[in-house]
């Protein structure tokens, strides 16, 4: 799943980078307001982490624009200022969650996974459908309790459609939240990936929706 980082700040932009991929997220990092603004309108994304203070246009204005569009992305805001006025005035502009800096990255990433369960209405960090179970928090698969060794790249998949059971993904919307823009890949990369998760999980686990894309019901 793709996550938008809007951050300045190279140093923070790293830690946190280096975090969110471990947790298995694709990441585009922005450094400022207006490319924040323009990234959230023209592509889709799982949720957003945005700082507050921000050059060319300031953190809240972003959020304020992104929700004045209908844009309905989970959005965490990121500050160093710990003032509750501005905690405040973040969640009144549209924000879903709020964590001022400094901050542990294990804190950050259990909070992006919260923002992009409740996203797709899920409740726990397990998601169960039929035999299959992943843990996302552990990151882990499950076949009828016995753990399925996947790739990063399987897991992602996996958990993307178990994110959005019911409704068919598109080769084009897989390809953006599973590999970074600077991943070289086949044109035939979705098809392969699929191959490989419906050996492990079974023939049945991914549904083919010819000429629209891929669905776990």
């Amino acid at each position: 799943m793709r996550i938008l980082l809007v951050e300045d700040d190279a140093q923070v932009a790293a830690v946190i980078k280096t975090a969110l991929t471990g947790g298995g997220f694709i990441i585009k990092h922005v450094r400022d307001g207006n490319t924040a603004w323009f990234q959230g309108e023209i592509e889709n994304y799982a949720a957003a982490i945005l700082d507050l203070g921000l050059p060319e246009l300031d953190g809240l204005t972003v959020l304020r624009r992104w929700r004045a569009a209908q844009i309905i992305m989970p959005v965490l805001i990121l500050s160093a200022r710990g003032d509750w006025r501005e905690r405040v005035e973040g969640i009144d502009a549209g924000a879903d969650d709020y964590l001022p800096k400094p901050f542990r990255v294990e804190e950050l990433l259990a909070r992006v996974r919260a923002l992009v369960r409740r996203a797709a209405g899920q409740a726990t960090a397990l998601l169960v459908n039929g035999a299959v179970t992943i843990d996302t928090r552990r990151m882990t698969v499950s076949v009828n309790d016995v753990p399925v060794h996947v790739s990063p790249q399987e897991y992602r998949l996996i958990s993307y459609l178990m994110q959005n059971a019911g409704r068919v993904i598109s080769q084009l919307e897989l390809t953006e939240h599973l590999y970074a823009q600077d991943f070289e890949r086949d044109s035939n990369a979705v098809e392969v990936l699929v191959g490989r998760v419906r050996r492990k999980l079974g023939n049945h686990f991914i549904q083919t929706r010819r000429g629209f894309g891929y669905v776990v019901e």
